[in-house]
């Protein structure tokens, strides 16, 4: 019997911040074997802040791309995974931020940070500083996602609730807000046509705010719902995992799996020891 302790918490963050930032999830993971979790791209920009030692991590799997070492670290939109180098010990939060949200938390557009991966008190100064250290100081998850409330509103605040910060164009706002619905399986045309503008106006605008063109994140967004489906705790097989997600057959899920987790999705299973806690 494997000796592990996984403890994963869900929290929503303060009403006046879910414009901003989706989700809070609070992780405490002990006793896995050591190795390489794959923190696959997806909707959202995510932070996380170590509440031990530092997080290690690459910008590529198995693709020689350096390890730098974080306390904290705020990464933008992806086309691949993180690889998180482990020792089979992981304890910290993690906090989504939606693509939108950006300007108002960090002063910049999500584009600004899209395939990047940042300290966090270089995108919040001494505020960023101040909250690991709540954060760690604190003894129960409910006093540090009561910690985040306070810090994010006071990051929003400073910008002026994000009126100081340019606007997201609304028509980017709410193509971003249809390829979400859709789970990526929409028409960028016509989502153009609707919105009134050419599918070329409206990929140069996307992926001026969002840092990834909308056929790519159509595509990322496909690739979230099948690894959802995937690291459910009774996976489908793969198949049906293509099917449910919007692939036209499995060749094209194994094609966008390889290229976003650069492994294969049979490799992916048998190597991720970290199922369904990411």
């Amino acid at each position: 019997m494997e000796d592990y302790r996984a403890t994963r918490i869900d929290a929503r963050p303060a009403p006046a911040l879910r414009r901003y930032v989706s989700s809070y999830v609070g992780f405490d993971l002990r006793g896995f074997p050591a190795g390489v979790h794959c923190g696959p791209p997806g909707r959202v920009l995510t932070a996380v802040i170590s509440l031990s030692h530092p997080l290690e991590v690459a910008t590529g799997v198995d693709d020689g791309s350096p390890v730098t070492r974080y306390g904290s670290v705020a990464g933008g939109l992806m086309c691949r995974s993180v690889a998180i180098h482990h020792d089979g010990r992981q304890q910290g939060v993690q906090v989504a931020l939606t693509p939108l949200g950006a300007r108002a938390v960090y002063g910049m557009p999500a584009a600004a940070l899209a395939h990047r991966l940042v300290p966090l008190d270089e995108l919040l100064g001494a505020l960023g500083v101040e909250l690991v250290d709540r954060l760690r100081t604190a003894t129960t998850w409910a006093a540090r996602f009561a910690a985040l409330d306070e810090l994010l509103l006071r990051a929003v605040g400073r910008s002026g609730g994000g009126e100081c910060v340019p606007r997201v164009r609304p028509e980017v706002a709410e193509a971003w807000r249809r390829l979400v619905a859709a789970r990526g399986r929409v028409q960028i045309g016509a989502v153009a046509a609707e919105l009134g503008w050419s599918r070329r106006y409206l990929a140069e605008r996307f992926h001026s705010e969002v840092g990834l063109l909308p056929k790519t994140f159509a595509r990322v967004l496909r690739f979230e719902h099948a690894h959802e489906l995937a690291t459910a705790h009774d996976p489908l097989p793969w198949a049906d995992v293509a099917a449910l997600s919007g692939y036209a057959d499995q060749a094209h899920l194994v094609r966008d799996w390889s290229e976003f987790t650069g492994r294969s999705p049979t490799a992916w299973r048998r190597g991720e020891v970290l199922l369904g806690t990411g």
